[in-house]
């Protein structure tokens, strides 16, 4: 382990819970290296991740954003291309960019596709999926609303769902934010994991939360945040 990294984690009292806007100062505190590292909240839910029916996934669009721009490329065709380019988009197309993703080119962030185009882009499923790129209808990145959300996502929009131990991993700014921004991000995400609790999920839903940087150690975040949202 690092100096500076030892250093850092003799910051952090592991037995204690801090309130959100604490524990936000105390990670940019920490946050030492010499690169504006990523800020970000994790919180572990009381659901069993192998059911179907308790899986927990949704978007949340972030008060003052990521801190940092994301490519958005967009598969349509007709009016909703000119729609995309008007929003913003980096890259539009149809068959043109469904080839040059085929070809391995992946000039962008965020893929957004519209509904009548998923049936000729299904075979970049293979190098989309584990890219975590591939357009899907609960992330809002399959749309016939192009313009809405390629506004959204390069304005800070941002995709979450369970990994397999039932934890959200959500990157929710920079350490060159203000703590009041980071805490205001942070109630947006944990305000959105609440209202989609599973109905099947029973007892203590959110079990822990924890706020960290990119190459810190992690801060304990009291639960009782969730009652403030």
């Amino acid at each position: 382990m690092g100096k500076r990294i030892e250093a850092a984690g003799k910051e952090v009292d592991k037995t204690k819970t801090l309130p959100l806007q604490a524990a936000a100062e105390l990670v940019k505190k920490t946050a030492t290296a010499k690169f504006d590292e990523t800020i970000e909240l994790h919180v572990r839910l009381g659901i069993d991740a192998k059911q179907n029916d308790q899986q927990v996934r949704g978007t949340v669009a972030l008060p003052h954003g990521m801190g940092k721009k994301r490519r958005v490329a967009v598969i349509t065709k007709g009016d909703k291309a000119n729609e995309a380019t008007a929003a913003g988009a980096d890259l539009v197309g149809y068959m043109d960019l469904v080839e040059s993703i085929s070809g391995g080119k992946f000039d962008f962030d965020i893929l957004v596709a519209s509904p009548d185009v998923m049936k000729d882009i299904a075979k970049l499923g293979k190098v989309l999926g584990p890219r975590g790129l591939m357009p899907n209808p609960k992330s809002g990145t399959v749309t016939f609303d192009i313009a809405k959300a390629v506004t959204e996502l390069k304005a800070g929009r941002v995709e979450f769902k369970n990994d397999d131990y039932g934890i959200v991993h959500v990157a929710i700014g920079k350490k060159s934010f203000d703590p009041a921004k980071i805490t205001d991000n942070a109630r947006a995400v944990l305000q959105t994991v609440v209202k989609l609790k599973p109905a099947s999920s029973k007892g203590i839903y959110v079990r822990s939360i924890t706020l960290s940087s990119t190459m810190g150690p992690g801060v304990r975040v009291d639960s009782a945040e969730t009652g403030k949202i």
